[in-house]
């Protein structure tokens, strides 16, 4: 398509939030979203690191209306605190960036698996519990950072949250999967109205992701392996922001679309060849698993939606 963050419109008046801020794909984001004008407000488990990223943010665009709120999906408690806190203020952006990836069996706060509870569940709940702010803007989007991993593995209906078998790989495909899914079910629920769904994949950008797995088995030479290729092989942090930034501000963006970056488009010289839509799996259209996928996340998190 040819498209750069410079054709990012004029943004002012409009306001987004982006979780998992601090760093990667998700700092990039709302650093774009901040200089073209919207007001940004940055997602972030920690105190510590969301405040450096929002400084840092300042001295990279001086001009920007950036805030810094605490949100940790790994806990729904923390999700309705957000929400909560949010109240009546517009919101016409939500970017559903957060992740973790094939990281050792763990629960959550409430005692999901860690991959669905935190890539899924936490940001099924975010959406739900801000889609009336989002509903109350004239032309909103939610976008849900997925990854061509999702092709590991379809969701286990019986068996979300992983309690037969563990893998953490197939657990993370699992989880990515299940965004593809909430997406699909949402844009169908959302038809006709001014709410767009889109998901969208970075492909093998530059991301802390791609270590922490390892590190945490206590590999060091996976470690070492993983920061290798990450080095060698791995785009920036730019290029694998282009398609969430694509999703969230281009025209014409389709719901239940997929968008990823193009080919050759993240290492040819300023972009070009852009983002492009992605093939996704099959399953990841299957209106059954969708609408089942979504009644058991309701029955989950607790978090009933009016749509």
């Amino acid at each position: 398509m040819g498209w750069t963050v410079r054709d990012i419109p004029d943004l002012k008046g409009r306001t987004a939030v982006v979780t998992g801020a601090n760093s990667g794909l998700g700092y990039v984001t709302a650093r774009e979203l901040a200089r073209r004008g919207a007001r940004v407000a940055l997602a972030c488990r920690s105190q510590d690191r969301g405040q450096a990223a929002l400084e840092r943010l300042f001295d990279e665009v001086p001009e920007a209306r950036a805030e810094m709120r605490l949100l940790d999906l790994a806990d729904l408690a923390s999700v309705r605190a957000f929400a909560v806190e949010w109240g009546e203020r517009r919101l016409d952006l939500l970017i559903n960036n957060a992740g973790l990836m094939a990281v050792p069996y763990a629960r959550t706060a409430d005692g999901f698996e860690m991959q669905f509870g935190v890539n899924h569940l936490g940001h099924f709940a975010l959406t739900g519990l801000l889609i009336d702010r989002l509903l109350a803007s004239p032309q909103a989007r939610v976008v849900t950072v997925s990854s061509v991993m999702h092709l590991l593995a379809n969701v286990d209906l019986r068996d979300l949250n992983s309690q037969r078998k563990y893998g953490r790989w197939v657990a993370y495909g699992r989880s990515k999967t299940a965004n593809l899914l909430f997406t699909h079910e949402l844009a169908r629920r959302l038809r006709g109205r001014h709410v767009v769904a889109a998901a969208v994949h970075p492909g093998f950008a530059r991301s802390a992701l791609h270590t922490r797995g390892a590190r945490l088995v206590g590999s060091r030479l996976q470690e070492r392996l993983a920061r290798l290729g990450t080095r060698l092989f791995a785009t920036p942090p730019e290029a694998g922001a282009t398609p969430s930034l694509y999703a969230a501000t281009a025209p014409g963006v389709a719901p239940d679309s997929f968008t990823g970056p193009g080919l050759l488009g993240p290492r040819v010289p300023r972009g070009g060849g852009g983002p492009c839509d992605a093939w996704r799996a099959p399953w990841t259209r299957n209106d059954v698993a969708a609408a089942r996928l979504w009644d058991a996340s309701e029955e989950l998190t607790g978090v009933r939606w009016g749509v």
